[in-house]
């Protein structure tokens, strides 16, 4: 038998601190609770009928806990503090380049431009075959990113299949510092547009740069693009505001249990343009940090908000420090804008019987003012100023992109054709595709559709309701039809299924910059956004009261 681990005294510690550190039945409760946990973990480990890994069973219980309570607070254990502290500062010291797995394969999915990787050549798409000849083929993506990072200045040897053919690469580490905005450019005469994809540090430094760039080749009014932005640090969200608004306003407030740590951010420096005509992109992917920065300028009345409904996270996360070097992000507080409300969207505190979470209910959301008289309300997200509707995907169109096949084959079109130089006009041609409906046919890709899975139901149903005899010769007519327009879904999704692939390879020949270009002059919220700042009237219309 394993070597039991013991968990009974340090536990008994626990407490015996909870139990006299103040009274009452809550404190009884946590005594008890945590007594019964180590009773139940000894006899677990000492008697259940196969071996068990004492730290892994712990730390399944922790995760349990702490999913119980919302999905942002979490337990990090020592070996996971290095991903940690690349995704709050942004940096880290390796080859510069993003790893995924595509159809079993661990590729490389973006070298960060003008950093080690990309310098030596290597591009989206090449399999990574092994690491100072550690074979990793198979071999999970955290496993191979540990083994690309290392001291800056070491040197490392990657060797990668593309295409079929193996090559070799010797590549120095350096310090990696990712980059916030990823595309900076003017749209139409006078304005200026800025895609932010992170809140890192340096986040409010890259902003300002790309404003005073744009500005100098002619920039009057800016879009700001937050759509997709996961958020990240409150200071930079807080430091981003205050380019916009004056010295000495609120940005956002924090309010939680713990009174002494509720805090109001405020602007702290001189604005850099507090006149200069703004729009902000939005969608269901902006979260957080973006949340900040578009509702806090959309309470100002200093920006217009375009696009669709935020996320609608409200939750304020701490990280605190735990034995052995571990930490855990616990959620401490709600944030609240200039408003006075509360975006956040999901009730984590009720949770229905089943364990799931509900948003909250219309009729419990409150009107707010902005500072110009407009009315917002609170509980679900910020609403953008001029909602653009977009069309949902196809199933089939989601499946194809989710098995990885647009992905392969904007590789494979990248290796067998010379480099995009302007890709504002990047078209596939009816040939290309012609022959990228070819290949997915020889992949034996196949999907299935909500609408096949509701008629299967219902002719189970209609069996065991015995009402099958007289509806046969309809459901065989409608599953025949679906089958014929399941198998011409490259043609029905055509559009769509082109423009994402045209993105596709944009990005893998030119990454940000490509994948942008590209898609600029069909991107309907961007088409919205211009229209708005090139008519004063219209702009001016938003942001005053209704």
């Amino acid at each position: 038998m394993k070597r039991k681990i013991s968990v009974s005294l340090a536990i008994v510690a626990i407490l015996g601190f909870f139990a006299f550190t103040g009274p009452g039945e809550k404190y009884f409760d946590i005594a008890k609770s945590l007594d019964i946990f180590a009773t139940l973990f000894k006899e677990v480990n000492a008697y259940y009928v196969d071996e068990v890994e004492p730290k892994k069973l712990i730390q399944t219980s922790i995760q349990g806990m702490l999913e119980s309570l919302d999905p942002y607070t979490d337990y990090i254990p020592e070996e996971d503090m290095d991903a940690f502290s690349i995704q709050t500062t942004g940096q880290y010291a390796g080859i510069g380049a993003l790893i995924g797995v595509v159809n079993k394969k661990s590729v490389i999915t973006h070298p960060y431009e003008n950093f080690p990787a990309y310098r030596a050549g290597l591009k989206v798409g090449d399999e990574i075959i092994s690491v100072d000849g550690k074979n990793v083929k198979g071999k999970p993506t955290q496993e191979i990113s540990t083994l690309l990072k290392g001291n800056p200045n070491s040197e490392l040897e990657i060797v990668i299949d593309r295409m079929g053919k193996e090559f070799s690469f010797k590549i120095q580490r350096e310090k990696i510092k990712i980059i916030n905005v990823v595309y900076q450019g003017i749209l139409d005469p006078g304005i200026g547009y800025i895609k932010l994809d992170d809140f890192t540090p340096g986040a409010t430094k890259e902003i300002e740069e790309a404003m005073n760039k744009l500005k100098q080749k002619g920039a009057t009014k800016f879009i700001i693009d937050l759509r997709d932005n996961p958020g990240g640090l409150l200071y930079e969200a807080v430091n981003i505001v205050n380019l916009f608004i004056p010295k000495r306003k609120e940005v956002v407030a924090t309010r939680g249990k713990v009174q002494e740590w509720n805090k109001s951010y405020t602007t702290l420096n001189n604005p850099v343009d507090i006149l200069i005509p703004l729009a902000i992109l939005t969608s269901g992917g902006s979260a957080s940090a973006s949340e900040i920065v578009a509702g806090a300028l959309q309470d100002y009345d200093r920006a217009v908000l375009i696009g669709q409904k935020t996320f609608g996270k409200g939750l304020v996360q701490t990280t605190r420090p735990l034995a052995y070097n571990a930490q855990l992000k616990v959620t401490t507080a709600k944030y609240y804008i200039p408003s006075g409300r509360c975006i956040q969207a999901l009730d984590y505190t009720h949770r229905k019987n089943d364990g799931t979470v509900e948003k909250f209910a219309d009729s419990l959301k409150s009107a707010f003012k902005t500072k110009s008289g407009r009315t917002v309300y609170d509980g679900g997200g910020l609403d953008p100023d001029v909602l653009v509707k977009t069309e949902p995907l196809g199933s089939a169109v989601i499946e194809l992109v989710r098995s990885g096949l647009i992905f392969d084959f904007a590789t494979k079109y990248c290796n067998e054709h010379p480099t995009v130089t302007n890709f504002q006009d990047f078209h596939l041609s009816a040939i290309d595709y012609q022959q990228f409906e070819t290949w997915v046919k020889q992949q034996h890709f196949t999907y299935s559709t909500d609408l096949e899975k509701h008629t299967k139901n219902l002719v189970i149903a209609a069996k065991n309701e015995r009402y099958y005899d007289e509806l046969q010769n309809s459901l065989t007519a409608l599953q025949a039809k679906i089958e014929q327009n399941h198998s011409a879904y490259l043609e029905r999704f055509r559009t769509e299924i082109q423009q994402i692939l045209e993105e596709e390879i944009a990005f893998h020949f030119g990454l940000n910059k490509g994948k942008s270009e590209v898609s600029l002059t069909r991107d309907k919220e961007i088409a919205e956004a211009k229209r708005i700042l090139s008519d004063t009237g219209a702009y001016q219309k938003l942001l005053i009261p209704h």
